[in-house]
């Protein structure tokens, strides 16, 4: 028998909406998994990638990490995990950083077995170089096998990634899938294996309005998987829909109808009505104790094309726009590098230079900022999750945190 937790989607560094509180609401996050690890004493953590929201996370992420970890280590709970689309797919990962530490295991397509269950791990791998792979695996004498993976797969909403066919050519007859990717928790059965995403830990946009959790998965005679919550930060919806001759007045009389203290209020006004001033509704927000208000007008602008306005999210809106118009896989890569926080002024040049250098030389990898160009699956913008990556003395050491 193996009892472990699958969780995945921690998205460690997420400075969401500019807020340092909402980066340490993802470190908690994280770290109420792990401690109900501990406390149930689980046969393994697995982690089925985006451990990070950014590729290149900041010192203070990485050293928070090592802190979480460490209890896993202790209490002999090894933590499997594997790399997403958020932290890149090329060369070392600060995964194998935490492997040399003792503190993470890497899955790949050898067995790592925890109790009777053989685990396996498939990196999140882009849809151009998906025909390249030949899925096949070790094998193992175990009484079950289970793959952890990252990706959208099918038959879950928005899959781009064939399941049937991975299982159908993997070299190993797996009973569970345990996949990360969908910020949704749900379930189905796919042949003869439950296939499951855990959902993320932390809400990373708006549209998360369900509670955040994890998997409890038991390999006994058969394989059982179990929902557990945790707690986040309150997140408050408020939907209005206005009438003919209503405006900011009712939306804040609507606010007054919610407790808002330190909650994150998303605000949704679709409908007729006057013009809404969101500066006013947030004010509204931050008077009634809310840790921040955002407003999403989703009204149609009177103009040559409709215009849906996010507040909360200006940064979607600009890279949508640049989708829009078509452009290469290199211009987008400058696009993402000029706009990027995490990349000082004075080395945006230099950036720029190696891409088209590495363009001319016939390196499609070039500077991808979010590996293998999977700008557009980045739920939130990547640079303000380390755009305060610097603030404050870093004083500690790996040492300190081990």
């Amino acid at each position: 028998m193996a009892r472990v937790i699958h969780t995945g989607d921690t998205h460690l560094g997420y400075r969401q909406y500019h807020a340092p509180e909402r980066r340490q609401d993802f470190l908690d996050a994280f770290r109420a998994v792990v401690e109900d690890a501990v406390a149930e004493d689980v046969d393994a953590v697995v982690h089925a990638g985006d451990l990070y929201h950014d590729r290149q996370p900041g010192l203070r992420d990485i050293l928070d990490t090592i802190s979480v970890l460490r209890p896993l280590r202790d209490a002999d709970i090894p933590f499997l995990a594997v790399v997403g689309n958020h932290e890149g797919t090329r060369d070392a990962q600060w995964l194998d950083l935490f492997e040399t530490l003792g503190l993470a295991e890497r899955l790949d397509d050898s067995p790592r077995r925890v109790g009777d269950t053989a685990f396996y791990g498939l990196d999140y791998v882009p849809e151009s170089k998906r025909d390249d792979l030949d899925y096949e695996f070790d094998g193992h004498d175990a009484g079950h096998a289970a793959l952890v993976s990252h990706g959208l797969f099918t038959p879950f909403p928005h899959a781009d990634w064939d399941l049937d066919v991975v299982l159908s050519e993997a070299t190993v007859d797996f009973d569970a899938v345990l996949l990360g990717d969908n910020h949704a928790a749900d379930t189905a059965q796919v042949g003869d294996a439950w296939v499951t995403y855990c959902g993320s830990t932390e809400r990373a946009s708006a549209s998360e309005r369900d509670p955040r959790g994890y998997n409890v998965v038991e390999f006994e005679d058969d394989v059982a998987i179990a929902r557990k919550g945790i707690e986040t930060r309150e997140f408050v919806f408020v939907d209005v829909d206005l009438g003919p001759e209503d405006g900011t007045a009712f939306v804040q009389e609507r606010l007054r109808e919610h407790d808002l203290a330190d909650a994150v209020v998303v605000v949704t006004v679709e409908g007729d009505g006057e013009n809404v001033t969101p500066a006013e509704i947030e004010r509204f927000g931050d008077e009634h104790g809310a840790l921040l208000t955002r407003v999403n007008d989703r009204r149609e602008v009177d103009s040559e094309t409709d215009v849906e306005v996010s507040f909360a999210d200006p940064d979607d809106a600009v890279r949508e726009r640049v989708r829009e118009m078509g452009l290469s896989e290199p211009a987008l890569d400058v696009d993402a590098t000029v706009r990027d926080a995490t990349v000082a002024d004075a080395n945006v040049r230099e950036r720029v230079e190696q891409r088209a250098e590495a363009v001319l030389d016939g390196d499609d990898g070039g500077l991808d900022p979010n590996g293998d160009g999977d700008e557009e699956r980045t739920t939130e913008s990547s640079g303000e999750a380390n755009a305060d990556a610097d603030d404050g003395a870093q004083t500690a050491t790996m040492e300190d945190f081990l």
